[in-house]
């Protein structure tokens, strides 16, 4: 059985640290920390607590049925979108180990999803 409990703590850990560290993280990838970029790390990882707590409130569904279908298709457009904007940022520009790494994952990701999204769940018995 496939459940979200896994990518809680994913997105969890991640949308802590962008909430309570960003300018160490913009200091880190050679950014700039003044302006408005503290703001959007921030914002940004309020969308990732925001979507670990979905995917906690979901850890008991068995994904690809119909009622965690929304939930199946948002992971698999986020990770999609994401590995695709990673791979092409990683690609052009002369970029940060880290990058490749997060491109990896969320491609791996996607490819979960999308096998999850695009099939149906398998039925077991359980005749104990």
């Amino acid at each position: 059985m496939f459940t979200q409990s896994h990518n809680f703590h994913t997105f969890a850990a991640g949308g802590v640290l962008l909430q309570f560290i960003p300018n160490e993280i913009l200091h880190y990838l050679g950014a700039s920390s003044a302006g408005i970029n503290p703001l959007l790390l921030q914002i940004t990882g309020a969308l990732y607590l925001g979507f670990a707590m979905t995917n906690w409130m979901a850890k008991t569904v068995l994904i690809s049925g119909i009622y965690a279908r929304p939930l199946a298709i948002g992971n698999f457009s986020h990770f999609l979108i994401g590995a695709l904007a990673l791979l092409k940022y990683a690609i052009t520009t002369q970029t940060l180990w880290i990058v490749w790494v997060l491109a990896i994952i969320y491609s791996v990701l996607a490819i979960l999803f999308g096998v999850v999204f695009f099939t149906h769940p398998l039925k077991t018995n359980n005749d104990a």
